[in-house]
């Protein structure tokens, strides 16, 4: 049995993997126009979400104002938060 110490490492790969691929979100955000059918069927076909996943989205930013729906690189969520607001979604990139 070795008696050294074993090394701890201040930033795991793990933690710098995880940072590159959350660069940037879409938030969605609270407003009084849209129905909760609308918005599930936006996410849906647009951020690739689940029935469930997009459900969930939809109660999040009714009790909470926002939600993020979307994480990627910004060039992957340009096109889909225009779609977003297109569709008269509340919706930015951060």
């Amino acid at each position: 049995m070795s008696t050294e110490k074993p090394q701890i490492e201040k930033e795991s790969e793990v933690d710098v993997l995880t940072e590159a691929q959350r660069e940037h979100e879409i938030i969605l955000y609270n407003d009084d126009v849209n129905t909760f059918d609308h918005v599930i069927k936006t996410l849906v076909a647009y951020c690739d979400h689940t029935y469930e996943q997009a459900e969930q989205c939809a109660y999040i930013v009714h009790f909470s104002g926002k939600c993020v729906v979307k994480t990627g690189s910004y060039d992957e969520l340009e096109p889909i938060c225009l779609k977003l607001l297109d569709a008269n979604l509340s919706a930015e990139i951060h």
